[in-house]
């Protein structure tokens, strides 16, 4: 009986030093994570497109991996549009890992793209833009820009070129995010960090695109229901 007891005890202090433990690690994990410098676009061109002076292309990888935030890259896998003419890609040919793919021209129709890359998609859309106002396509629409954006976090957004992301930014803000959680990175085609996922390969011969690695968010439109059809 007094064996018991003893075990008994012994049991119950390791499970409170494990949980001391544990609270402890996460407690210090909360404490380390360092504030984010605000949102401050940069000057010249590539302030245009409304990319950020602090955390960029060449300091993103400085702010990976945080569980305050998210990670958004606005491209589409294949973009119709001729990117190549200003010295893109119109395909996905890598990414920085730890953003998730959200194509920008499924959230809503693309306009002020550059003359030489002509028209991007022109299909369904869950929002309409016109004169700087967003109006939802779908009864789902804004559940969906939620679920992918979450308000509650930081939202670090990347594209090709910076344009995407910055068109990105805008909506948000236009439909109620905080301006100041939100961060225009700018474009992979400049990114030469150290957390780079190649999509783009020369294996077997010829040049591929393995989109199998890509973390893709694809938007069903066949699902949803438009605003406005009293049958569904």
């Amino acid at each position: 009986m007094k064996k018991k007891s003893i075990v008994i005890l012994i049991t119950s202090v390791l499970i409170i030093i494990a949980i001391v433990v544990s609270a402890f690690i996460f407690y210090d994990k909360k404490e380390t994570l360092k504030p984010l410098p605000a949102p401050e676009v940069t000057g010249g061109v590539r302030g245009s497109f409304g990319i950020d002076k602090n955390i960029n292309e060449e300091t993103i990888d400085n702010y990976l991996n945080r569980e305050d935030s998210v990670y958004r890259d606005m491209r589409m896998l294949i973009d119709p549009g001729n990117y190549e003419a200003i010295g893109g890609d119109a395909y996905l040919s890598g990414f920085v890992k730890g953003f998730e793919i959200v194509p920008y021209p499924y959230l809503v129709n693309v306009s002020g793209l550059p003359e030489e890359v002509g028209d991007t998609y022109t299909g369904k859309t869950l929002f309409t833009e016109k004169d700087g106002k967003y109006t939802a396509n779908y009864k789902e629409s804004m559940d969906i820009l939620e679920y992918l954006f979450p308000k509650d976090k930081n939202i670090f957004l990347m594209c090709g070129g910076g344009g995407y992301a910055g068109m990105t930014k805008t909506m948000l803000v236009a439909l109620g995010w905080d301006e100041n959680k939100i961060y225009n990175v700018g474009g992979y085609w400049y990114y030469d960090g150290q957390n780079n996922i190649e999509v783009k390969t020369g294996k077997y011969g010829d040049t591929s695109y393995d989109f199998w690695k890509v973390p893709y968010h694809d938007i069903d439109f066949e699902t949803l229901h438009e605003i406005g059809n009293a049958d569904e």
